[in-house]
């Protein structure tokens, strides 16, 4: 981590031990963790909300981390991690990516990786990480980790919800890929005319193609940049999710 460098990874500066008390120094971002932003209950910085550029700005930051961390690093980094809590927030909300507690490094060259046990949060875990019946393990990973963040950025809730009302009883992913199929409005105060609109119709659309459940359908993460700095229009909608719902706290 020391060796990395990019805007979009958070800077180690140092570490310190007392004991068994131990601590890794980071460079301060003083907007905290875009958690506390991407929901619509929450999603206020002062008198103002989080606006639909600076969403979409945020997710092309975090796609150009995670290329940098597959692509540009002299050793391949996997987060495994990838979650609106680990993407931290400069004061411009510059996403740094950060929490690499679960990171696992490979070889430039290595396209599938072994892992043993799962890893990663509830919700944004791709399904070959805790079974391999769904295909190996491998950058792919992360992309789907980062489409169901994206798709929460869409939608601004969470993808898992505790407590269960009529509206969340859908899969939610299904739930916005048939308001994309649908060519209804999601109802967002944060978009406010057309042009918003088809920077959110872009992102549903490039987080749907990287939550496949089959990891060789879903995008590199190169691509994923590619088709986010495109045009909506020539963006093809994906199929649609079929994986089943992971199941909810009690």
């Amino acid at each position: 981590m020391s060796r990395t460098s990019h805007v979009n990874i958070i800077a180690l500066l140092g570490f310190c031990f007392q004991g068994s008390k131990r601590a890794l120094v980071y460079e301060f971002m003083p907007n905290g963790s875009f958690e506390k932003l991407i929901y619509e209950e929450n999603a206020v910085i002062g008198d103002r909300q989080l606006d639909c550029q600076t969403l979409y700005d945020i997710a092309i930051g975090v796609a150009r981390g995670l290329e940098y961390l597959h692509k540009g690093c002299n050793t391949r980094i996997l987060h495994f991690d990838i979650k609106p809590h680990n993407i931290l927030l400069d004061e411009n909300f510059c996403p740094k990516i950060s929490d690499f507690g679960l990171a696992k490094v490979c070889t430039r060259k290595e396209s599938i990786v072994s892992i043993f046990g799962a890893r990663g949060t509830a919700g944004y875990i791709a399904p070959e990480v805790f079974s391999r019946n769904f295909g190996a393990v491998s950058h792919k990973s992360d992309v789907y980790s980062y489409g169901m963040m994206v798709l929460e950025m869409v939608g601004r809730r969470r993808n898992l919800k505790v407590e269960v009302d009529a509206s969340s009883e859908i899969y939610f992913p299904h739930w916005i890929y048939n308001w994309l199929v649908s060519n209804q409005e999601l109802g967002l105060r944060s978009i406010r005319n057309e042009f918003e609109d088809e920077k959110v119709r872009k992102m549903t659309i490039v987080s749907l193609w990287c939550i496949q459940t089959n990891p060789s359908t879903r995008p590199s993460i190169s691509k994923v940049v590619e088709m986010l700095e495109g045009r909506a229009e020539l963006l093809q909608v994906p199929p649609k999710p079929f994986w089943f719902s992971p199941p909810t706290s009690p």
